[in-house]
């Protein structure tokens, strides 16, 4: 079972979004990409979308500025129903996102602390919401890798942020 993280995260690595930053950590199911005005730790679903379709991904945001500081957002596999819940587990935790389409957001900073928090505890992730046909989807996470990503791109956000990098 220890192939599906690696092979998760080298999925990730390898894609057009990593390209399109440095990244400056990479291990289990999670990357750490710094874009410049954005640092952020990167997950694909487990759930390998078909061709033409769009992947499932989530992740954690900071920025030197600190406007967004441990911002949880999500790219649903599906757009969402209008109206409907979008939910976010991990573990046993459910945390209820904001959504628009096909994008979720956490609600703010204690929301963002309490997922870090439980990214920490490991267990399992996964994004839950009912499609516009009004039917359930489930977007799957691994949490192997998660807090080294998410401190990574934390640091390497503060360090620009307090100068020490350009």
């Amino acid at each position: 079972m220890k192939a599906l993280p690696i092979f998760v995260a080298l999925a990730f690595v390898g894609s057009a979004a990593a390209a399109r930053g440095a990244v400056i950590y990479a291990g289990g199911g999670w990357a750490a990409i710094d874009r410049g005005a954005v640092c952020e730790a990167l997950s694909r679903s487990a759930k390998v979308a078909p061709k033409g379709k769009v992947q499932a991904s989530a992740g954690v945001a900071f920025t030197p500025d600190h406007r967004r500081w441990g911002e949880f957002h999500a790219q649903l596999s599906r757009v969402s129903r209008l109206g409907s819940s979008v939910i976010l587990h991990i573990s046993d935790q459910p945390f209820l996102l904001v959504a628009r389409g096909d994008q979720a957001w956490s609600r703010g900073g204690g929301q963002e602390q309490a997922i870090i928090a439980a990214a920490r505890g490991g267990g399992h992730m996964s994004v839950e919401a009912r499609d516009q046909a009004g039917v359930r989807f489930f977007d799957p996470y691994v949490l192997e890798g998660a807090p080294t990503a998410i401190d990574a791109a934390a640091a390497r956000c503060a360090l620009r942020g307090a100068g020490k990098m350009p």
